[in-house]
């Protein structure tokens, strides 16, 4: 074992996650891929990963799916290490529109996902992590959890809003534990995520309605990731870091 930090990145192999994880391996920390189809852009993640000297492992998992999930961190236990650090990335939208639109189909897809993965992410972290007294988990949250995204995914706000609540309580369960919880809520992001939600040019359209007046970077949504992660947040917790470019 190399004695570096074991993370846990979920949804790792595009956007956010892909950078979290090139930026976490730069940091120091040897990364644990969690991909749900793509599995060649995944191995291409852990390139990036291992060029900067850290192991990786990618894994596929469905985190809404129990046993994907016991399995993801059984492998990374066996393979890296005991995981310290866990970053809850994977999610979805759905296409954009109304919710009086929405299929009820999608809507169990977004809650399943974007909340039931989180928590069971989430719970299987909190066991291993009280057992060692330590770890730190962050939470992708959403800009969304506070605008409500009406007309877009009011859905996918609403799951958002709930991973808020889960930092603040989670923050507080596990602090006695020696456990940080946090969560980065992005605003208008550019990355493959509108273009699968049906609307390629949306982060450019946005960039209006933003004070920054562009759309950010997921290496800058990285960055604030990787902070929270780090020793440097050593007395953070329970936070929601809004990079959102003011919106």
């Amino acid at each position: 074992m190399s004695g570096a930090p074991v993370t846990v990145v979920t949804g790792g192999s595009r956007g956010i996650g892909a950078a979290v994880c090139l930026r976490l391996a730069a940091d120091g920390h040897d990364v644990a891929v969690g991909y749900v189809r793509d599995a060649q852009a995944a191995e291409a993640v852990a390139a990036g990963v291992r060029e900067t000297g850290a192991r990786c492992l990618t894994v596929q998992v469905d985190t809404s799916v129990e046993a994907d999930v016991d399995r993801l961190f059984a492998t990374v236990e066996e393979r890296l290490g005991p995981v310290t650090g866990l970053v809850n990335n994977a999610a979805v939208t759905g296409p954009l529109g109304r919710l009086a639109d929405a299929d009820t189909d999608v809507l169990r897809r977004v809650v399943d996902v974007n909340l039931l993965g989180t928590l069971l992410c989430s719970r299987r972290a909190a066991r291993s992590m009280t057992a060692r007294g330590t770890g730190v988990i962050v939470n992708v949250s959403s800009g969304a959890a506070t605008l409500g995204s009406p007309g877009e995914y009011v859905h996918y706000a609403a799951t958002k809003a709930a991973v808020d609540a889960l930092t603040v309580g989670l923050a507080k369960e596990l602090g006695p534990d020696g456990i940080r919880v946090n969560a980065v809520a992005p605003g208008v992001i550019d990355t493959e995520m509108h273009a699968a939600m049906g609307d390629p040019d949306r982060a450019e359209r946005m960039s209006a309605t933003v004070p920054l007046r562009r759309a950010g970077l997921a290496e800058e949504v990285a960055a604030a990731i990787a902070w929270l992660m780090s020793a440097e947040a050593s007395y953070t917790t329970g936070a929601v870091l809004r990079v959102a470019g003011g919106r």
